[in-house]
């Protein structure tokens, strides 16, 4: 997964509910372009440089995957679709909304389109207050200045007042705190890890991941399952069990949740398809024992994906000891799954079918599955 860079962005807006645009502008940035991270205040700004109704100004950080070329592209496209309407010259005018890009962590940019840090910012005083107050230490790699000092020595004497109303930010109103503890489930290839990613990362939590690749009878299993299915299940259980009672019982003071790519129900569900009769017997009585002693997530999701597309994707990862498995073997898995969501009335549970989406490089699928978890 792509690790995500950084950029700041300006918004204004002086046509009709100007507050209102600047909300819809950082929805569509938070839906099309990535994690939106920082969200100044809004500020009444006069227009800039022609005569018109006074602006709201804002500024907000984002962190994408997308370079900032790309970035431009859906900003222009955000605007296109908030009615902003471009006419022929270079004069100013008034908008609807105007998004700009003022820094990136990509550097210094200099294209047709697009250049980066925005050449006119040190002289904007509508840009360097809401900016000072979420990115007043960052150092302006060409003046060599922060921030907070481009807005002390600018020569824009424009007068900026505080607005009272705030921008919401879009993941808000996701409230997956409130949870406490999220399990991401699914069958192998689903994606079960990179979601659990993504959400840590958005929102805060403390991510706790299966250690699948210590475990020393997991190729062995794919090439003698029968052999080693008794041996790889107890150890998965012993690290599964031993891994959530550790890491779920440490509260991070710095994190707001956990989120998990597994929990210990799997190893039943596992060893139903892969141990024989008289292995289950024995395996469910220490699974029970150590069942009860657990923290049973706030909300389980499981990702379903058709074996045709778990096939594709384990394909892709490229892990050699994965290559082998029949898909018959990942068809029971899946039905094992279902068989145990619906053997659970108790559970919080969240089936979101992902055959069709590709979350890590769709951000709108990833948004629609925010949406269904959070429902």
């Amino acid at each position: 997964m792509k690790t995500p860079h950084q950029i700041h962005i300006s918004l204004g807006s002086n046509i009709g509910n100007r507050l209102s645009f600047l909300h819809n502008a950082v929805h569509e940035i938070y839906k099309r372009i990535g994690d939106v991270t920082s969200i100044s205040s809004v500020y009444q700004t006069p227009a800039w440089g022609f005569n018109s109704d006074d602006f709201y100004n804002a500024c907000i950080c984002i962190h994408t995957i997308f370079p900032s070329e790309k970035v431009l592209n859906f900003l222009l496209e955000i605007e296109n679709d908030l009615g902003r309407n471009r006419t022929e010259g270079n004069g100013y005018e008034a908008r609807t909304i105007d998004l700009d890009i003022i820094f990136s962590s990509e550097g210094n940019l200099s294209t047709a389109a697009l250049k980066v840090p925005h050449p006119a910012m040190q002289d904007r005083k509508f840009v360097l207050e809401p900016l000072a107050e979420i990115a007043g230490n960052i150092m302006h790699p060409t003046l060599k200045k922060t921030v907070e000092q481009l807005l002390r020595e600018t020569s824009d004497d424009s007068q900026v007042t505080l607005v009272q109303d705030k921008i919401i930010n879009p993941k808000d109103r996701y409230a997956l705190s409130r949870f406490q503890y999220l399990t991401i489930e699914g069958n192998i290839g689903a994606g079960k890890t990179s979601l659990a990613q993504l959400i840590a990362r958005e929102f805060n939590a403390k991510l706790i991941l299966e250690r699948f690749a210590d475990n020393p009878f997991l190729p062995k299993f794919y090439e003698d399952m029968e052999r080693y299915a008794f041996p790889l299940e107890m150890s998965f259980l012993a690290d599964r069990y031993q891994r959530l009672q550790d890491d779920i019982a440490q509260f991070d003071l710095f994190k707001d949740f956990v989120v998990s790519d597994y929990d210990v129900f799997k190893s039943l569900i596992f060893a139903k398809v892969t141990l024989q009769s008289e292995e289950f017997k024995l395996y469910k009585k220490v699974f029970d024992l150590m069942y009860r002693n657990l923290a049973k997530p706030g909300l389980y999701v499981y990702l379903y994906q058709n074996t045709e597309r778990l096939l594709e994707n384990i394909k892709k990862r490229g892990r050699d000891y994965e290559q082998k498995i029949p898909p018959e073997y990942l068809d029971k898995i899946n039905k094992g799954y279902l068989q145990f969501i619906k053997s659970q009335p108790e559970f919080n549970v969240r089936v979101v079918d992902v055959s069709e989406r590709d979350f890590v490089a769709n951000r709108s699928d990833y948004i629609s599955i925010l949406d269904e978890i959070s429902k």
